[in-house]
């Protein structure tokens, strides 16, 4: 799991300033609910929240990570990877579960 945040983290990096504009206006709320409905099979999305796919990191711990950004985030979403399904995210829909998960970090 480590290896694949290392590889998240370095495709983000690189796309940093391009993404930037896509979390200044996002919605954390409609982030929560795209979260519950597409995210929540696999990833720990909220706390109330009691199963999901031990492979895949909770929105929380993606949240605490040391260099956590919105932007990242919404970048790499929007990024076809292997290990996740092919979500047809709009960059307003990135940028909202991107503020979600930003909205988690404590």
């Amino acid at each position: 799991m480590r290896a694949v945040l290392r590889i998240i983290q370095v495709l983000i990096v690189a796309a940093t300033a391009v993404a930037g504009s896509y979390a200044q206006a996002a919605d954390a709320d409609h982030g929560g609910d795209l979260a519950k409905r597409w995210c929540a099979a696999c990833h720990v999305v909220d706390s109330g929240q009691t199963r999901a796919n031990a492979d895949a990191p909770t929105f929380a711990t993606i949240a605490k990570a040391a260099d956590f950004s919105p932007e990242k985030v919404a970048f790499f979403l929007l990024d076809p990877h292997p290990k996740m399904p092919n979500f047809p995210l709009s960059r307003t829909e990135a940028a909202d579960l991107a503020a979600y998960i930003g909205s988690l970090r404590k």
